[in-house]
């Protein structure tokens, strides 16, 4: 549970996971059918420039096109790799997976930048797709993480 400022409370499930679990296998055969495995196919298609099939597992796909393509006017092959890619290197890990109803909120510590990168996630008929529609349980998800990079929950 986090305590907000105003006295509300957003109350969360925490989901851990192994140090190597956001490793990649090219013999994986992945679909969208858990957090984890959208966030390394999401990551995996921006590594490899695969902008369209990015934007596919999105609860809001030509939004997410659009503001992908705008992102990356300019960006070459090598630029993609370098970006995405690094995602997969065994120094990161998987920080937590948070879960309110049917919302998801997967935590990656990039190593190399000291950052907590987040995917948003929605549970639609049993695909996770990345959340790029605004919404209240959005905002509490959030909420959780911005606590994560206070170092207010761990």
């Amino acid at each position: 549970m986090l305590e907000l400022e105003n006295g509300e409370q957003v109350r969360y499930f925490v989901r851990t996971y192994p140090a190597d679990a956001h490793l990649f296998d090219a013999n994986a055969v992945l679909s969208p059918d858990s957090a984890l495995n959208t966030a390394k196919l999401v990551t995996r298609y921006l590594s490899e420039g695969r902008v369209e099939d990015a934007s596919l597992l999105s609860n809001s796909p030509k939004a997410r096109y659009a503001r992908l393509r705008e992102s990356f006017v300019g960006w070459k092959e090598d630029d993609y790799r370098r970006a995405y890619g690094r995602y997969f290197d065994a120094q990161n890990r998987i920080v937590a997976e948070i879960a309110i109803e049917g919302h998801r909120l997967l935590i990656w510590h990039l190593k190399d930048t000291d950052y907590l990168a987040a995917f948003f996630l929605m549970d639609i008929e049993g695909r996770l797709l990345m959340d790029d529609v605004p919404n209240a349980t959005r905002a509490n998800l959030r909420r959780v993480l911005q606590a994560y990079r206070d170092g207010k929950v761990k």
